[in-house]
């Protein structure tokens, strides 16, 4: 029953593949659905795409490891959410609308900042595809995971079949297929999240009796503040859970999707869809990983599979398949859109840019159509080795993608002054940050990445601005529109 469960629902997304195929005609449509989302699809594409299978995989293996501690990292991430939605969502709307209707984020750099040298675009492209492999490896691990856990399959062979299953619709429905069937993974997701907790739950005898086991085995994972040995959680410690908020700022996969809503009115009521979604499926997920501490017996080997773990010892095969499905559709949600902004940024950034600048839209879509394939195809490479870690591999990524474009992009929409020269500086020294910072280890480089690699982006930025001449006339003037645009 599990597997018709896998194979029904695959054959929905399938389904929403090719009704999108049909109606995707030019890059327009296939990047952005022709910038005709309304807030739902909108709020629910946006947090489905971000939270990925870590949300159902890693976040629930860490909460059962580290107990509280998990809440550090939730609240960082829920006040990520609604920043992201409330200081970049419409500015970039009509900001990327109003600069030469800006598809990518790259492109949005180059005509905001009039870079006819393309050397902007081209180095954005660069670290989206760097960091999207990554990205993009953690989901089909996720999905290797689960194919293994629940059918058995040899771990690469289960990598490879998630891999297929993902870059079938993502190939011919470009962002209208990945926005719709991020409506139905992130509405399975948020389901089986919110179930799983409350049928422990009634099974462990209600919260006294589920805290009093959890207490029993180690009280010290009830304790925000401390760690599972009984040590004070360090200043550093609590910031790196807390900055991965930061993140959001820089996420292209995620600001695509403000790009793509109908209008800028729509953003408040996504704003408040995506927020609620957000931290109802955060506290499911810490829920599952605490409540499994009392629930089972015995600890488990890869915490990463508690979620699977749990419904297979919870559910009848028959719901059980459908709650394992929302495994899939947390890996697929994302890997689409990383897929997707990827293929994107090699076709209209790479392609366009630098080698056939009057491309036809049909030959765009063709040569994005061959990125995804390419794309996965390393990004599957990648994610073949068995003890690859979600957690770990989003959080490179996420952290790439946050000191590379967060400052850069905040900056550029609130910041007139700004140059090219200044989003140059700060995408590089953000993105290179990130790489070194990673390398190291040990007192002041135990912090998280992404806070080290913001503040040396940002220093870039305002430093090489200031250092170098205004942007021209034409530049500055086209900001004072989008303000008033945006305000009015």
């Amino acid at each position: 029953m599990v597997t018709l469960t896998f194979i029904l629902y695959l054959a929905l997304m399938m389904v929403i593949g090719l009704v999108a195929y049909r109606r995707t005609k030019d890059l327009s449509d296939y990047v952005l659905g022709g910038r005709n989302l309304g807030p739902i699809p909108s709020a629910l594409s946006a947090g489905a795409s971000d939270m990925s299978g870590w949300l159902l995989l890693g976040l629930p293996g860490f909460a059962m490891s580290d107990g509280y501690g998990a809440f550090w990292l939730a609240g960082g991430l829920l006040v990520g959410t609604w920043l992201n939605w409330l200081i970049v969502a419409q500015r970039l709307r009509t900001y990327s609308h109003m600069a030469d209707d800006a598809l990518t984020l790259p492109a949005f750099f180059e005509k905001r900042f009039g870079d006819h040298s393309h050397t902007l675009r081209v180095v954005s492209a660069f670290f989206i595809l760097v960091f999207f492999l990554f990205y993009t490896s953690a989901g089909l691990v996720a999905g290797g995971k689960l194919f293994n856990t629940v059918f058995g399959l040899d771990y690469e062979i289960a990598v490879v079949v998630g891999a297929v299953a993902v870059i079938s619709y993502t190939l011919f429905g470009g962002f209208l297929a990945v926005s719709w069937t991020d409506v139905v993974q992130g509405l399975l997701m948020v389901g089986a999240l919110v179930l799983v907790p409350v049928i422990a739950l009634s099974d462990l005898g209600g919260l006294t009796a589920t805290f009093a086991a959890i207490e029993a085995k180690n009280p010290e994972l009830l304790d925000m503040f401390t760690n599972v040995d009984g040590s004070s959680i360090t200043i550093i410690g609590t910031l790196s859970l807390v900055g991965w908020g930061l993140g959001y700022f820089g996420q292209p996969h995620i600001l695509a999707r403000f790009k793509g809503i109908r209008n800028k009115n729509d953003v408040p009521a996504a704003r408040r869809i995506a927020v609620l979604w957000t931290g109802i499926s955060m506290a499911g997920s810490i829920m599952i990983g605490l409540f499994a501490i009392a629930y089972l017996k015995a600890g488990l080997g890869d915490s990463e599979t508690v979620f699977m773990v749990m419904v297979d010892a919870l559910f009848h095969p028959v719901v059980a398949g459908i709650l394992l499905a929302a495994i899939l559709a947390a890996v697929m949600s994302t890997a689409d859109s990383q897929l997707l902004v990827s293929s994107s940024a090699l076709a209209e950034d790479f392609y366009k840019a630098l080698f056939h600048k009057n491309a036809s839209p049909q030959q765009l879509v063709n040569v994005g159509r061959i990125a995804v394939v390419v794309i996965a195809v390393i990004a599957t490479s990648l994610a073949l080795d068995e003890n690859s870690g979600v957690l770990a591999l989003v959080s490179y990524a996420w952290a790439g993608f946050g000191a590379a474009f967060g400052p850069a992009l905040i900056f550029s929409l609130y910041w007139k002054r700004m140059n090219r020269w200044g989003a140059l500086a700060g995408i590089i020294a953000g993105g290179v940050t990130v790489v070194v910072w990673k390398q190291l280890s040990g007192g002041i480089f135990e912090l998280y990445e992404i806070i080290p690699g913001i503040i040396l982006a940002c220093i870039a930025i305002v430093v090489t601005t200031l250092a170098t001449r205004p942007p021209e006339q034409r530049l500055q003037t086209q900001f004072d529109e989008v303000v008033t645009a945006v305000r009015s």
